[in-house]
């Protein structure tokens, strides 16, 4: 899977770095983690590296349409691939868990905005949806 990675970065105008390629790495391996989770992940991996060039990494990864940031209102920002399907969130309201959770519709934007002043090229809805994950109890 590496060598996807060195040519995805290529593919966007990117060099190749060890920090680029680890930060790819955990965000495919693990589930929505946030920034924190990966300079700790990323650090592990390759010893010696600051938390600003990870946090470098994320942002041009972002910018350049290879991650998608996620944002949940009252939480920190989680990061996935963006392999530009339509799919949404679900959120756990007591441990923070973000799911992907499939369009209904099927089809971008899946939300059409009853009133929107003219000139709009709507490209994307993001909906979350909140509850307790498997793993939270109903009441603590």
């Amino acid at each position: 899977m590496s060598s996807d990675y060195a040519s995805i970065l290529r593919g966007a105008g990117l060099r190749v770095t060890a920090a680029r390629m680890s930060v790819l790495e955990v965000i495919d391996e693990r589930d929505h983690p946030d920034a924190d989770a990966i300079r700790v992940e990323v650090g592990a991996r390759l010893g010696s590296i600051s938390g600003q060039a990870v946090y470098d990494a994320l942002n041009i990864l972002t910018a350049k349409g290879i991650l998608r940031r996620v944002e949940p209102a009252g939480r920190r920002a989680r990061y996935e691939l963006d392999c530009g399907d339509n799919h949404h969130h679900v959120v756990c309201r007591r441990c923070g868990r973000v799911a992907d959770v499939t369009c209904a519709v099927g089809e971008a934007p899946c939300l059409e905005p009853r009133a929107l002043e003219e000139g709009w090229n709507v490209a994307s809805a993001e909906v979350f949806y909140w509850g307790l994950c498997p793993d939270c109890p109903e009441s603590v």
